[in-house]
């Protein structure tokens, strides 16, 4: 009997997985504990149409992805930080005021999580990486100043 898995069965395979299995495992023990249904076409039609669903997104947010890199390459976002008497901040420039303030001037949203930065503890210009999506990366530069 051919199954669908619903959840990931040891010995067996992973969920979404088509198997083929003896009538007697799949009747009394897969499908009584909502492991796997019957494979009949309903259930592989659903299956496939959720997978070109996730296949679609996946598409979509990679194309979100690369029009982001492609706004934020050479832009400069501006940061104004209070220092000391010798010039060192009270703390460092974190990923989140650089989100804050990369939305405020330029209006782009980013997750502070997507930014690659060391601790930030100096005026200057600096090149912040971004990384959108596994192969997808990009530049802008972040001015701080006094």
């Amino acid at each position: 009997m051919k199954v669908v898995l619903l959840q990931d069965v040891r010995g067996q395979g992973k969920k979404g997985q088509i198997i083929t299995v003896s009538d007697g495992y799949a009747r009394n023990y897969l499908i009584p504990r909502k492991l796997a249904s019957e494979a009949t076409k309903d259930v592989l039609n659903a299956i496939e149409k959720h997978d070109e669903a996730v296949q679609r997104r996946y598409e979509e947010e990679q194309t979100r992805a690369r029009l982001l890199v492609k706004d934020l390459e050479g832009i400069t976002v501006r940061i104004s930080v209070k220092a000391g008497a010798n010039g060192k901040f009270y703390g460092s420039v974190t990923a989140q005021e650089i989100t804050a303030a990369l939305l405020e001037q330029k209006g782009i949203e980013l997750d502070h999580r997507k930014l690659s930065i060391d601790p930030i503890k100096t005026y200057g210009t600096y090149s912040v990486k971004v990384k959108l999506f596994p192969q997808i990366t990009g530049t802008f530069y972040l001015n701080i100043t006094e």
